[in-house]
């Protein structure tokens, strides 16, 4: 964990202690660009899942104006509560700068704000916490890298020489911890990897089993690490490991939620995953992401096969869409540097120009396919 990383401009160097970097006077911490990176990550990895899954994917951008900041909130809060901060410095600009979240109070305000957004437009939760909620184990990897940064959230000190390298052990100051923060993040990765294949492959009933597996999975794997993790990164608010707590109710939530998913699914469709009765698919039904919102055939949905393609004259309107977009580019390149876009151009028509000869029909071959 030792950073020997040293401001160079007081503007736009990096921060003495390595753990951020300056943008005008403004210190910008790692730990911070970490968690923006994974929201960024689980944000597009959501969207791909959403359309294999046959639901729009415009749909993620929603979820995102609304979960991000509520989570990022109830992360604040969890911490401040849980840690027995006072109520004055729970949002106060210095104290905030100073740190403190938790993973698991963020998770539940976006899941919950999730679900108000499901209901406020009439989306089945299930299907779409399917595509979102397992991207966050990855997200939860990434900001794991953070903890490296700040030199947080590891384990026991580690006195074995043998064992005093990194991934297995971290040097915080002159001495050696488990670097438990890694070994979470692995972990979190194979559950990642394990849980989006299997939501990308499979499309059977009942919806919601991904959502569960991932509540179960998460509340697991930190209710093994909790316990272990050195005292001072454990939140103890009145003498209760509350992280804890609420990790092994989460993993109980996640199993209890799959069980009931399962008979339900039984009871109804005669199958604990498909159906014997009907349709064994969970997401035949199109989620739009809004009122005028089509579904067309698409290589990436499922059920691609089940829709037809674009008509012709809306697939001339995006594609004149486009057209002018790359030609406002190519005009205002054209200002800024005329000299190499007029290069670019004259480049661009001499190899328009070579291909239609290349294309052209040929002497004695009466414009037939050439060998």
């Amino acid at each position: 964990m030792n950073c020997y990383l040293l401001a160079s401009n007081p503007l736009f160097g990096l921060s003495p202690d390595g753990r951020g970097f300056y943008f005008f006077s403004l210190e910008i911490y790692f730990y911070g660009v970490f968690i923006m990176t994974g929201v960024l990550v689980a944000t597009i990895l959501s969207a791909l899942l959403m359309k294999r899954r046959n639901i729009s994917p415009d749909l993620i951008f929603v979820l995102f104006l609304c979960c991000i900041p509520t989570a990022l909130i109830c992360a604040r809060l969890f911490y401040c509560i849980t840690d027995g901060m006072p109520i004055g410095d729970w949002f106060r600009w210095s104290s905030i700068r100073r740190g403190g979240l938790s993973v698991i109070g963020g998770v539940i305000g976006g899941v919950a704000m999730g679900y108000l957004v499901c209901r406020l437009k009439k989306i089945e939760f299930l299907r779409a916490a399917d595509c979102v909620v397992v991207t966050i184990l990855i997200a939860q990897a990434i900001g794991r890298w953070g903890n490296f940064i700040n030199e947080e959230v590891y384990g026991p000190e580690v006195t074995n020489e043998a064992l005093q390298w990194f991934p297995v052990a971290v040097q915080v100051g002159t001495r050696w911890y488990l670097a438990f923060f890694f070994y979470e993040g692995c972990i979190n990765t194979i559950g990642f990897i394990i849980l989006y294949t299997l939501a990308w492959k499979y499309a059977y009933k009942p919806n919601g089993l991904f959502t569960f597996a991932y509540f179960l999975w998460y509340g697991t794997v930190r209710s093994i690490m909790e316990p272990l993790r050195n005292e001072s990164f454990i939140l103890s608010g009145g003498g209760v490991p509350w992280s804890l707590v609420f990790s092994i109710g989460m993993a109980v939530f996640g199993l209890c939620g799959i069980i009931v998913l399962l008979l339900l699914n039984y009871k109804k469709e005669g199958k604990l995953i498909g159906s014997e009765k009907g349709d064994p698919c969970g997401i035949t039904a199109y989620i739009p992401a809004a009122k005028d919102d089509k579904p067309y055939y698409s290589k990436i949905n499922m059920l691609g096969a089940n829709y037809p393609p674009m008509p012709e004259e809306e697939r001339s309107a995006l594609s004149r869409r486009w057209e002018a977009f790359w030609a406002a580019r190519r005009k205002k390149r054209t200002a800024e540097e005329p000299g190499e876009a007029a290069h670019d151009v004259s480049k661009a028509n001499a190899e328009s120009a070579a291909h239609d000869d290349s294309t052209a029909p040929h002497e004695g071959n009466d414009g037939g396919e050439q060998k």
